[in-house]
């Protein structure tokens, strides 16, 4: 409870200096704006914070958000109707975390590993599949898929046929994820499993849990989302471009997992955390944006609170010990 409401301080402080920073930074369009990239990079830290709860980590998230994306506009290029394309592109993720999963735990590879190597696979996976998609590309291609391609960047991304943001579609999409997955993680055995795990996989075996298949369930669920994440990547932008899509998004969803309250070490974290987690780094991008400042030290924040995250849950888990 601490963690939430430091990270929801952190949101408010952050949100005042945007809206004071220019007039222009408190607008409703772009607010609404600001909700949409909160929504996308969601989709991602509620895949990476699973992983982490269970005492995991996954390295190719970005990798397979850029692959996924490249992958749902060749699919479509191919003739492949776009809502049939979600399905496939979807399956896709699915079978990459059942890959990471079995390697994981079949092999007893090291997760960090694993998922290091998946970060180059799918990023050559990517670039071997095609370069450069477009939605435009896919239109002029398909005419007849037009007005489903439209109608699915209207439900998910929330923009109308002339391009406008609508409304905040992702953020709204991410709140549903998080509901379904709060309920899981919370009112489930499934979620007193992956707790269980996390905080103790010797104890959870000795309990009977099936600490082999729930982890592998989980990596399928992050895998999948992340392949939902690269469908909203290439239906929310102009030009996906296979060597930079979805590049450092493993970083920025570690992050917001982090931020959020879920410990690296495993067996902790809420549903209402990763959202309030998963704000902060798109409030920030647009603070720095509108005070003029240079995108360089966006990486820097990364990193710097990743190492303050780490540190303080190194010592709240020292303190809990002494307390014992």
């Amino acid at each position: 409870m601490t963690r939430i409401l430091g990270v929801l301080g952190l949101l408010i402080v952050l949100y005042a200096l945007l809206i004071e920073s220019n007039p222009a930074a408190g607008s409703s369009r772009n607010l609404m704006y600001v909700a949409n990239i909160q929504g996308r990079y969601g989709v991602v830290t509620l895949a990476a914070a699973l992983v982490i709860i269970v005492g995991g980590i996954d390295l190719s998230i970005g990798s397979v958000v850029g692959c996924s994306a490249v992958m749902f506009g060749v699919l479509m290029e191919e003739g492949v109707h776009p809502f049939a394309a979600v399905g496939w592109t979807l399956l896709f993720g699915v079978q990459v975390g059942l890959v990471n999963g079995l390697l994981i735990t079949k092999l007893r590879l090291q997760p960090f590993l694993v998922t290091l190597c998946g970060m180059f696979i799918y990023r050559g996976e990517a670039r071997l599949i095609g370069g450069v998609v477009s939605p435009a590309q896919v239109i002029d291609e398909h005419p007849h898929f037009e007005h489903s391609l439209n109608t699915l960047t209207y439900l998910l991304i929330g923009k109308n046929e002339k391009g406008a943001l609508v409304f905040p579609a992702m953020f709204i999409l991410l709140l549903v994820l998080a509901v379904v997955i709060g309920f899981f993680l919370h009112r489930t055995a499934y979620g007193r499993y992956w707790y269980a795990i996390g905080h103790n996989e010797l104890a959870a075996k000795y309990a009977g849990v099936n600490v082999d298949r729930q982890r592998t369930i989980v990596y399928v669920i992050c895998s999948m989302l992340a392949s939902l994440g690269g469908i909203l990547l290439f239906l929310d932008s102009s030009t996906i471009q296979a060597d930079s899509a979805g590049a450092g998004l493993e970083l920025y969803a570690i992050l917001g997992a982090v931020l959020g309250g879920c410990s690296l070490r495993g067996g902790e974290g809420t549903a209402i955390g990763m959202v309030l987690g998963a704000m902060v780094l798109p409030v920030l991008e647009t603070l720095v944006s509108f005070r003029g400042l240079k995108n360089n030290v966006i990486p820097a924040v990364i990193g710097l609170t990743l190492l303050v995250g780490t540190i303080v849950d190194e010592l709240i888990r020292r303190r809990s010990r002494v307390h014992r």
